[in-house]
């Protein structure tokens, strides 16, 4: 249910990295706006998939260079390509080092700063290469031949020293193919299992994992590698987001850091409890850090932690220069996902454990170290994404950005920080940071042709008191051009995750400066179960999502139709996955507050979505518990609270859109609630994408989404 990571995912499914062809001929990218769109002034979907999408970015060794890729789409095509990029910090001289006939991702510069590692797909399959940082001819480094049936590589990492490089590529283990447990029934088609998770995200267990590899890097091609994790039946970096931040060198180029959750069947879907492991080349051993260790424990105020335990995800190790320690992200409670994400310290001298964030009552994320006793990171404080920093000698926390900004992810070099960053009112951009005072001085200016012709709204920062008397933070997107004497259409956003904060995110498809373009109000809430408030704000929907986060959306919509310019006769709800949910729930309960609904892959009945869903661990934290167990009260206030029980109360025309190879949320929640709301006779309209999975990824697929999503608003709403 959680979105983290989902702007990797996008990236992977919307230039369509595995099963590469062959593209003799560059994809024709031709994104100006035309004249109608100029001369409107107005963020449509249309313009808004002509702009350039930049991120994976890096700076040189020396600072003075960043690196980076940015991704086009062609509409016409139905596809985007990525490309490579560099800018000189000095000059702002940008440079584009490589062409549109071939996706070319993940760049990483060499440690001497002379030569990029990338990959590309441009022989067929996606493989690394190495090309000269000025550009030019490139090098295959992985796999051979022309491509065919050379498997994918997925992601990579060469060492310090340039004398290694790992690599993770599918692997078959497990056979659960009737044609490869039944060597004779070659043309049968089925899938066979004795356990769970028979699927996860958008794809079926067919037996493959993901394994990391190790080879030694010489100056061509890599021949053959070491698959460090043989006959694993589980992926590193974890699944469904298999983010390679997870795996990491030692500075020393013999040791390699990686994140992995050894378990398999159903003890695998109840489970978060992932460990850091260390493999040595020399030796060929790998080690689990988090495990055992043999009853230490720590205290924290009344809270004691056996540091033996270790039972939630523990994820993104980060070597010390010095290679004596690795900094990771660890959560203490185990089958939350949610959990506070722990800035943690391994130190392998003592084998001993500190927490840095243990005063610190907000999550770390995207760790790097600045020498051996200084870490920087990122944080969600109040709605935005900040840089904080930390000295394991001192122990508190300093945040040193500031405003309403996301920083979503950023490089240190040369006494230089670089960082991606966006706004409610602009895609990602790069940014530069002063360590000292937290200034930004913008790097890049990608979508400026867009940005110099269209109006954006005004984004207001609101504090609405709920109904147990706190302030929640709530963002107000006003129309471009908004005169305070007219009355407009409101429409109440609500996230998902559910435990995504509502940030100064900007998204391709649930876009708030998209949707006041369209001449509504937007109100965007941070209600209970979001992070950035603390853990006590965020920890309160799970057991309880018919509650108090209910209540203060309420208040946040009821708090808007006040102002003179909000037409409470115009008022429509929209959201996806626990946003979905929560519109169908406030179907049934909004007391006429609203004159349409739109939910997008939520879920429907509670007791079918248990069985149907696949990381289970997800259900029993956020419900309770599974739907037969009687004498849990929590699992069965949940259940009491599913929406299909009180579709009775149904009375407002609803839009429901899903994907079909949605397996968190599976497509058959859209379809109950699709006939409940039309055998009761409420008007309402299903979207289904055969070829979308939680979120709708293709540019065409978009498009369409958005033409039904504003058309319904239109119909019924405006």
């Amino acid at each position: 249910m959680k979105m983290k990571k989902l702007i990797l995912m996008m990236a992977i499914a919307a230039v369509g990295l595995g099963g590469c062809e062959k593209r003799p001929e560059p994809l024709k990218i031709d994104n100006a706006l035309t004249a109608e769109e100029i001369a409107a002034g107005r963020l449509t979907p249309e313009v808004m998939w002509k702009m350039s999408r930049a991120g994976a970015s890096s700076l040189s060794p020396d600072g003075k260079t960043l690196l980076y890729q940015q991704t086009d789409y062609s509409m016409a095509e139905n596809r985007g390509v990525t490309t490579i990029w560099t800018e000189d910090l000095a000059s702002k001289a940008v440079t584009r080092l490589t062409d549109y006939t071939s996706n070319n991702v993940s760049p990483k510069w060499s440690a001497d700063g002379q030569q990029i590692y990338f990959l590309s797909d441009r022989g067929g399959s996606m493989q690394v290469w190495r090309m000269n940082a000025s550009g030019g001819d490139a090098t295959q480094i992985t796999g051979s031949g022309d491509g065919e049936g050379v498997p994918d590589v997925e992601g990579f990492g060469v060492s310090p020293d340039g004398k290694h490089i790992w690599w993770v590529q599918t692997v078959q283990t497990a056979d659960r193919r009737s044609s490869d447990i039944y060597k004779d029934m070659d043309k049968s088609k089925a899938r066979i299992y004795d356990d769970l998770m028979a699927r996860h995200w958008d794809y079926w267990d067919e037996g493959e994992y993901r394994h990391i590899f190790v080879g030694e890097l010489g100056k061509g091609l890599v021949t053959g590698g070491k698959d460090i994790m043989p006959d694993a039946q589980w992926d590193a970096p974890l699944a469904p987001y298999f983010d390679m931040a997870e795996i990491a060198w030692n500075n020393a180029g013999d040791k390699l850091a990686y994140t992995c959750k050894p378990l398999t069947g159903t003890e695998y879907a109840v489970s978060t409890d992932s460990d850091i492991f260390v493999y040595d080349l020399a030796t060929g051993e790998t080690k689990n850090i988090c495990k055992p260790l043999t009853g230490k424990s720590e205290c924290q105020g009344e809270a004691c932690l056996d540091l033996a335990e270790m039972v939630g995800y523990d994820k993104y190790p980060v070597w010390s220069p010095d290679d004596s320690k690795i900094a990771f992200l660890s959560q203490r409670r185990p089958g939350n996902e949610s959990d506070k994400s722990r800035l943690f310290l391994y130190d392998f001298t003592t084998g001993g454990f500190s927490d840095l964030t243990a005063d610190f009552d907000y999550n770390a994320m995207n760790v790097v170290w600045e020498g051996d006793d200084m870490l920087y990171f990122i944080a969600p404080i109040e709605a935005t994404h900040q840089i904080c920093r930390v000295s394991p000698s001192v122990g508190e926390v300093e945040v040193i950005t500031r405003g309403d900004h996301d920083i979503n992810a950023f490089t240190m070099a040369g006494e230089r920080i670089a960082a991606e960053m966006c706004t409610i009112s602009m895609a990602t951009e790069f940014f530069e940071i002063n360590p000292e005072d937290g200034s930004l001085a913008q790097i890049s200016a990608i979508n400026k042709s867009v940005y110099d012709n269209i109006r954006m709204g005004e984004v207001q920062k609101r504090w609405v008191k709920t109904t147990d008397g706190k302030q929640m933070l709530t963002w107000v997107i006003l129309p471009p051009d908004f005169d305070p004497s007219q009355k407009y259409p409101v429409l109440l956003y609500r996230q998902g995750g559910p435990q995504s904060v509502v940030s100064q995110f900007w998204s391709y498809r649930w876009n708030f400066q998209l949707m006041a373009a369209q001449g509504y109000i937007v109100v965007a809430p941070n209600r209970r179960g979001l992070p950035s408030f603390g853990q006590e704000w965020l920890d309160q929907i799970s057991g309880d999502y018919s509650g108090q986060n209910i209540r203060d959306y309420l208040s946040a919509i009821d708090d808007v139709a006040r102002e003179p310019w909000a037409d409470r006769d115009r008022m429509g709800c929209v959201g996806a996955s626990y946003g979905g949910y929560s519109v169908y729930f406030l179907a049934g309960c909004h007391e006429k507050r609203f004159k349409a609904f739109i939910a997008h892959c939520g879920i429907f009945d509670f007791d079918s979505m248990y069985g149907e869903t696949e990381e289970l661990f997800f259900v029993n934290n956020d419900y309770g518990g599974p739907y037969w167990d009687t004498k849990n009260a929590t699992a069965q206030r949940s259940y009491a609270n599913s929406p299909h029980k009180f579709v009775t109360k149904w009375d407002t025309p609803i839009l429901i859109i899903t994907g079909e190879k949605d397996f968190r949320i599976p497509y058959t929640q859209s379809l109950e609630a699709f006939t409940a709301a039309r055998v009761r006779g409420i008007p309402a309209r299903l979207v289904e994408f055969e070829n979308e999975a939680h979120q709708v990824f293709k540019p065409q697929n978009s498009l369409v989404w958005n033409r039904e999503f504003f058309g319904w608003l239109n119909k019924y709403v405006k």
